[in-house]
């Protein structure tokens, strides 16, 4: 399917990676569970919690390590949808797996707190969009595809950008939650508003806009990110990406914009009907004890 089936198990599914996922992973349900207590005000998380951890590991497990991450390298459509698992899905998951004693501990030893700026709704909604735009600037995209240490370090920035824009609608610390009710459901649509030119561009752009989809040579090249050995081999056997994709790079390039976009609007729409909903409940929460105030008067 798609080609899979020439790629290695190494290729597919990034051994490596899977590692470094279970372990962080064993090392959490050991901190949240077992251990819990050794910390101050710790306690074991619920199963919940632990659910919504561990499916964010997988999440970015699939997305970064798994055949999500190979076939990114393939189709453009394919790391749209990786995109939007990592820094869409994954993060909100992984908050909510983390019991407000540990965002406290986090918070209260953190050595990069005089960044806590860059948590501001604002501050935050503009550096992940615009990270996020930057890196779909086709020369930039490009340049970060075949310059492996630039991608590493280009995804985890990105990755804490997501989880600063994610704070303030994810966050469990009353202390910290200054954005409520009106405010909250702004941000959502300006995070809404902010990835449209991005994803618009590529829509409805009228050529191919990256050479790593449409230009096999820059593609072998791009490939040695999650390829084993001499990438000129799939250049050689197969000619390029055009070999596995099912899709012209253009019309590739399209699905890959409105995946990207149509996952962003599920998500923040969902999230705009809960804070609309709890924001109502509390309004006439108010007015009825308001009102019963009034009556005792």
């Amino acid at each position: 399917m798609l080609g899979l089936e020439y790629f290695s198990f190494r290729d597919l599914w990034s051994p490596l990676f899977m590692a470094a996922i279970l372990l962080i992973t064993a090392g959490y349900l050991l901190l949240m569970g077992p251990l819990s207590e050794r910390f101050k005000n710790g306690s074991p998380v619920s199963t919940g919690k632990k659910i919504a951890f561990v499916s964010g590991m997988l999440v970015i497990y699939l997305a970064q390590g798994g055949p999500i991450s190979l076939m990114g390298h393939i189709m453009f459509s394919f790391h749209m949808l990786s995109m939007a698992l990592t820094y869409l899905i994954a993060p909100p998951l992984l908050m909510l797996g983390i019991p407000d004693w540990a965002w406290r501990g986090i918070l209260k030893y953190n050595p990069l707190r005089k960044l806590s700026f860059l948590a501001h709704p604002i501050v935050a909604a503009v550096l992940f969009n615009g990270l996020f735009s930057f890196y779909h600037i086709p020369a930039i995209h490009d340049y970060v595809m075949l310059h492996f240490g630039i991608h590493r370090l280009y995804y985890v920035v990105l990755f804490a950008s997501a989880i600063l824009m994610w704070w303030t609608l994810v966050n469990p610390l009353p202390e910290y939650s200054e954005t409520k009710g009106l405010k909250k459901m702004a941000y959502i649509a300006i995070n809404m508003v902010l990835l449209t030119p991005a994803c618009g561009l590529i829509i409805f752009s009228s050529t191919s806009l990256y050479a790593t989809y449409n230009d096999p040579t820059v593609w072998a090249k791009a490939m040695g990110y999650c390829v084993s050995g001499d990438t000129t081999m799939l250049l050689r056997t197969f000619g390029g990406p055009g070999y596995f994709a099912y899709m012209d790079p253009h019309v590739d390039q399209q699905v890959g914009g409105i995946v990207m976009k149509f996952i962003q609007e599920i998500i923040f729409a969902s999230m705009l009907a809960v804070v609309f909903r709890n924001w109502y409940k509390q309004e006439n929460k108010d007015d009825e004890v308001y009102g019963n105030e009034l009556k005792k008067a």
